[in-house]
């Protein structure tokens, strides 16, 4: 595939936007929010209970649930960003399982990669001292690390936000080897790092207006549906205690808070719905981002890599 031009690339970006009819995928990241967050619980009653080594399997199980689960939602998201009909849900559980280990082994190589970089600066700074190096030469070798510090520990940085980062999870889902992410991934900074970091920073703009709008609605929508429960249900609690579900809180946390608390049928319905709607308002951004990040990885590659 040639490269695509900067107004092309970007507008390949701006229709992350679309990721929300994929169905398919958000329905894996809800499966994977629900299944992760009953283990997580499970593993904070275990421990609590001191019920020996359950705790500690019960959050193994939830991290494998959750990678391995994102990674499946995010392989129906490039499904999509390619243009192609998506896989059905058993089938990228299955791709999943076969090839998200390869990210690891990808964040591995750069963590590594990363620490060598460091080390080599760590190790001119410690060279450019008076004590080993001499009155002369200690100077000399410290007017030359502090340019190459500089540059390097921020293209370092710049490259790990920019290409690392948004970029080594769609290569893996894309089907390419650990090999050929690497490799791809420093033909982007070699070759096209300005075009990566706009990109990037493109796709964080548009989670963070997505985050905002569904935030927007789920606070009026929420103030709208407390007043209704209260005055028309007739709910014997707090609209505050009606509207905290929407954001996360149950009763045991809101009675820590000193926030008063109800403990009827309609007050513990209250919490459950919002916390369905709490879900969904994390998950909705969370899969724009997941579309933009795959746009912005076919925006910046030369080839398209494809494994059954």
């Amino acid at each position: 595939m040639p490269e695509r031009d900067p107004l092309s690339a970007l507008s390949l970006v701006l229709r992350s936007v679309d990721a929300l009819r994929n169905a398919r995928a958000l329905f894996v990241l809800l499966g994977t929010f629900a299944i992760a967050g009953i283990l997580v619980a499970m593993a904070e009653a275990s421990l609590a209970r001191d019920a020996g080594w359950w705790g500690p399997v019960q959050a193994g199980a939830a991290l494998f649930v959750a990678f391995y689960g994102g990674n499946a939602a995010g392989i129906l998201v490039m499904d999509d960003a390619r243009g192609r009909p998506v896989r059905e849900v058993p089938e990228a559980l299955r791709a999943s399982l076969a090839r998200a280990h390869r990210l690891l082994l990808v964040l591995a190589f750069w963590i590594v990669a990363y620490g060598v970089i460091a080390a080599g600066v760590w190790a001119l700074f410690w060279l450019s001292r008076v004590a080993v190096t001499g009155a002369v030469v200690g100077p000399l070798l410290f007017g030359l690390a502090v340019p190459v510090g500089v540059v390097v520990s921020g293209l370092a940085a710049v490259t790990a936000m920019a290409v690392v980062v948004p970029l080594s999870a769609p290569a893996v889902w894309s089907g390419a080897g650990v090999g050929r992410v690497v490799a791809g991934l420093v033909r982007v900074m070699r070759r096209r790092l300005p075009m990566a970091a706009l990109l990037a920073a493109v796709v964080s703009l548009l989670t963070a207006a997505m985050g905002a709008l569904v935030t927007s609605v789920v606070m009026i929508g929420g103030r709208v549906v407390a007043e209704l429960g209260v005055r028309v249900v007739g709910v014997d609690v707090p609209a505050q205690q009606l509207t905290a579900g929407l954001f996360g809180y149950g009763l045991r946390s809101l009675g820590a808070a000193g926030a008063p608390t109800g403990s009827t049928g309609h007050a513990a319905a209250a919490l459950v719905g919002g916390g369905v709607v709490f879900a969904i308002a994390l998950l909705l951004p969370g899969l724009v981002y997941l579309r933009g990040t795959c746009a912005a990885y076919l925006a910046l590659t030369d080839d398209d890599p494809v494994a059954p």
